[in-house]
C-alpha cells in the first residue's frame, strides 16, 4: 500500500493559491513552515474573519487548479500496481474538485466547520495525528506501507510507515531529517515504490 500527502506532492498548495489569489501574503504559511498544525489554522482561520472571507471564495480558487505537472498519471500508475490512499490535513469541503482530476483515488482528511452565512469557524480532525494512526491502521491488518510527504506533519507518517521518502520537500526539513530520503521526480519516486513493492514479493 502506497499512502501519499496531498498537496505539495500531487496538487499545488491550495492556501498558497489562494494568498495568490487574494493579494494576502500571509496566506501562504503553510505546514512547510508551521508545525504546529493547529496554531497554522487558528491563523488562518482568524486572517479569513479580518478579511471577510468565505468557504464559497475558497472554493472558487480551487475550482480552478489542476494536479501538478504528471501528477495524474503518476497516480493511475501506482494504482496500476498496488493500493493507494491519500493521507491530507486539507478538508473534504477543499478536495472533492481536486480528486476528480486525479481519477478519484482513496481520501482521509479533515472537515470544516462552517456557519449559516458561509464563513468558516472551525475545523475538526479526523483523529488526532491521523496520518501516522491510518499508517498504523494498515500495518495491523498486515499491510505493508510506503509513505511520501512534503511537510512537518508527514514526518510521523513517513517514519511510521514500512519505508518511505520525502518528496519535494523544502530544504529546512531535509536538514533536519537527514536520516529520510528526499527525491524530486515522480519517476525517481515511482522508483522508491517499485523497490518497495519488489522487495515484498
Amino acid at each position: 500500500m502506497v499512502c501519499l500527502d496531498l498537496e505539495g506532492v500531487l496538487v499545488p498548495e491550495i492556501w498558497i493559491a489562494f494568498s495568490e489569489a487574494t493579494g494576502i501574503p500571509e496566506l501562504r504559511r503553510t505546514t512547510r513552515d508551521e508545525p504546529d498544525y493547529d496554531k497554522l489554522m487558528k491563523f488562518r482561520l482568524d486572517l479569513l474573519k479580518k478579511n471577510n472571507l468565505k468557504l464559497a471564495d475558497i472554493q472558487r480558487v480551487i475550482s480552478g487548479m489542476e494536479p501538478l505537472d504528471g501528477a495524474l498519471k503518476f497516480t493511475r500508475t501506482v494504482q496500476e500496481r498496488t493500493q493507494l490512499v491519500i493521507l491530507s490535513d486539507t478538508f473534504e469541503q477543499f478536495a472533492k474538485p481536486l480528486m476528480a482530476k486525479l481519477s478519484w483515488p482513496t481520501l482521509f482528511c479533515n472537515m470544516l466547520k462552517i456557519a449559516d452565512n458561509g464563513s468558516v469557524t472551525g475545523y475538526s480532525l479526523r483523529q488526532q495525528n491521523g496520518k501516522r494512526e491510518a499508517v498504523k491502521a494498515f500495518k495491523s491488518m498486515n499491510m505493508r506501507v510506503f509513505a511520501a510527504g512534503d511537510s512537518f506533519n508527514d514526518l510521523e507518517m513517513i517514519r511510521e510507515a514500512d519505508s518511505g521518502c520525502l518528496f519535494r520537500a523544502p530544504e529546512a526539513i531535509r536538514k533536519d531529517c537527514a536520516d529520510l530520503r528526499c527525491t524530486d521526480s515522480y519517476s525517481d519516486l515511482l522508483a522508491e515504490i517499485d523497490g518497495f513493492i519488489t522487495i515484498g514479493l
